[in-house]
């Protein structure tokens, strides 16, 4: 790799590590090519879809002319792994904020999960949870939430393609899902609880695959830096 084939366009396959934002991994790219490369200071760089920093997984990066890619890959069939916790739900659907609220599982079968999984199969309607980067009124909806304002939220529609159970160790439900642009994941686990009548949210989650492209061939921030300073 050199400083004509990042400017003329790459596309690198980064492994995002629990508690960074999608941008705090774009940014050490570009710090880690600028120092080694020699770049100029406003050399182009950006991600292909947000990972929520209580995830982590397939973070793909493009660099120069490749940013025009950006949108294309975007549209490409997801995968993430993860676990839902049944019986409680959290604020943001997720770990980032602390339980407000439990519900009976005592009721929840293997059976009842397996046949409730088929009611999210297909074009469903889905509201984003409230802790997200989706402007209201020119403000993010997590400030809206930190600011302890209501917002209403208007749904969406958005596809699953496959939802499949992994592993059912009550209260938690490791799963793996397939789905277009858009979906949150975070909201699939919250409304998935309601549909068992209880409560549900997120305990971890892995993007898998974006289209082709599979972690399985991505990298973590340091070693990917560690393998430019081994190049000679």
């Amino acid at each position: 790799m050199n400083a004509e084939e990042i400017l003329a366009g790459k596309v690198l396959l980064i492994d995002k590590p629990l508690t960074w934002s999608s941008f705090q991994a774009v940014n050490k790219l570009k710090y880690i090519l600028k120092r080694k490369y020699d770049l100029p200071k406003k050399f182009k760089i950006g991600h292909a879809g947000t990972l929520d920093p209580l995830a982590t997984g397939l973070l793909i990066i493009c660099t120069g002319k490749f940013t025009k890619k950006i949108t294309e890959i975007q549209a490409q069939i997801k995968e993430y792994t993860g676990t839902i916790v049944l019986g409680a739900t959290t604020p943001s659907f997720d770990l980032e904020t602390e339980v407000d609220a439990t519900f009976p599982t005592a009721h929840i079968t293997e059976a009842l999960i397996l046949e409730t999984i088929n009611k999210f199969l297909g074009e469903i309607d889905q509201k984003p949870p409230v802790f997200s980067a989706i402007k209201k009124d020119g403000k993010r909806l997590y400030e809206h939430a930190r600011a302890g304002e209501e917002v209403e939220i208007q749904s969406r529609k958005t596809t699953i393609y496959e939802f499949e159970i992994t592993r059912i160790q009550l209260p938690e439900v490791d799963f793996r899902v397939q789905c277009s642009k858009g979906t949150y994941i975070r909201s699939l686990a919250y409304d998935f609880g309601l549909a068992l009548q209880s409560g549900g949210h997120l305990s971890a989650l892995r993007r898998t695959k974006i289209g082709d492209y599979s972690v399985e061939n991505a990298i973590l921030p340091d070693d990917f830096e560690q393998s430019l300073s081994n190049e000679k």
